[in-house]
C-alpha cells in the first residue's frame, strides 16, 4: 500500500485529508459533547446530505458541474447553522428544539432531491458512507484551508469557547458576547461536518466528532487533556479505517466508526478493571493497617 500511496494523488489526496480530519473532528467535538450538543452534527450531516444531492442534481438536469457537490454541500451546511442558531434564538426555553426541526428539514429535502434525480448514483453513495478515492486537489486545498481556519478560531477563542461550554452565565457576566460566540461556533461545526464527509461520509460524521471525546473523557484528568486524547483516538481510527477500507474495498466511514466503537469498548473496559484494581488494593492496605 505504500508504494501504491506514492504511486496514486488521489491515495495521498485522501490520506492527508483523513490526518486533518482526524485533528478537527475531535477537536471541536470536544466542545460539542461539553455543551450537550452532540446531535447537532446529526442534523448539519442531513442538511449537508440535502446540499449534495442537490449539487448532484443541477450536474445532472443541466449536464455541467454548475457548482460541485462539496461546495453545495458546504453552503447548506452553513445555512443550516445559521438556522440552528435562529431558531435557538426563537425557541429561548426550548433551545434544543432547534435540532430536530433542521434535522428534518434536512432529510426532507434531500428525500425530495434524491427522488427528482431519479434515486441514487455512485456519487451520492460514496459522500453517504466515504471512499478512499472520492478526495480531489481541489478538495485537499478546500479542507486545508477549512482546518486552518477552524484551528485559528479555536485558538484565538478558546477561553471564550471554554467559558461558555462550563458555565454560560458565568461568561455573560464577565463580558464576553455569547451570541456571536454560539454563531461562530455553529459555522465552525458546519465547516468540520462538511469537510469530513469525503472521508467518514454524511451518515457518519457525527460518529468522529463524539466517540473519541466519548473514550477520551474516560481517562483524561482535564479538558485539555480530553482534547489531545480525542485527537489522538480520531487519528488512530481515521488512519486504521482508511487502511481497512482501502485492503477490503469496502467504504471507510464503515470502518473508522467500528474502530471507533471498539476504542471505546476498550477504553471503558481498562478504565473499570484499573478502578477496581486500585480499590482491591485500598482494601488490602486498610485491612494491613488495622
Amino acid at each position: 500500500m505504500l508504494l501504491n500511496l506514492l504511486e496514486y494523488e488521489f491515495l495521498r489526496n485522501t490520506f492527508i485529508t483523513g490526518i486533518i480530519i482526524g485533528i478537527i473532528a475531535p477537536l471541536l467535538g470536544a466542545f460539542i459533547v461539553v455543551r450537550r450538543l452532540s446531535l447537532i452534527a446529526d442534523a448539519l450531516s442531513h442538511v449537508t446530505l440535502a446540499g449534495i444531492a442537490f449539487g448532484l442534481l443541477l450536474e445532472k438536469k443541466t449536464g455541467a458541474m454548475l457548482i460541485t457537490p462539496f461546495y453545495s454541500g458546504l453552503g447548506f451546511s452553513i445555512i443550516g447553522s445559521v438556522l440552528v442558531e435562529r431558531l435557538r434564538r426563537v425557541y429561548t426555553a426550548f433551545q434544543e428544539l432547534a435540532i430536530p426541526i433542521i434535522l428534518s428539514g434536512g432529510v426532507g429535502l434531500s428525500v425530495i432531491f434524491i427522488s427528482v434525480a431519479n434515486g441514487f448514483n455512485t456519487d451520492l453513495y460514496n459522500y453517504l458512507f466515504g471512499s478512499v478515492s472520492a478526495v480531489s486537489r481541489q478538495d485537499l486545498y478546500s479542507i486545508l484551508i477549512i482546518a486552518g481556519i477552524v484551528c485559528l478560531v479555536i485558538f484565538l477563542l478558546y477561553k471564550e469557547l471554554f467559558l461558555l461550554s462550563f458555565d454560560e452565565e458565568q461568561a455573560v457576566v464577565t463580558g464576553i458576547h455569547a451570541k456571536r460566540i454560539h454563531f461562530v461556533f455553529i459555522v465552525l461545526t458546519a465547516l468540520v461536518i462538511a469537510a469530513s464527509i469525503r472521508i467518514v461520509g454524511v451518515l457518519l460524521v457525527s460518529a468522529l466528532m463524539t466517540l473519541p471525546v466519548a473514550s477520551s473523557i474516560r481517562i483524561a484528568k482535564g479538558f485539555k487533556q480530553t482534547i489531545i486524547y480525542a485527537i489522538i483516538y480520531g487519528e488512530a481510527a481515521v488512519i486504521l479505517g482508511l487502511i481497512s477500507g482501502y485492503y477490503l474495498e469496502i467504504p471507510p466511514g464503515g470502518t473508522i466508526v467500528m474502530l471507533l466503537i471498539i476504542l471505546l469498548i476498550g477504553t471503558i473496559l481498562a478504565k473499570n478493571i484499573i478502578e477496581k484494581t486500585k480499590n482491591r488494593k485500598h482494601r488490602l492496605n486498610n485491612g494491613v493497617s488495622r
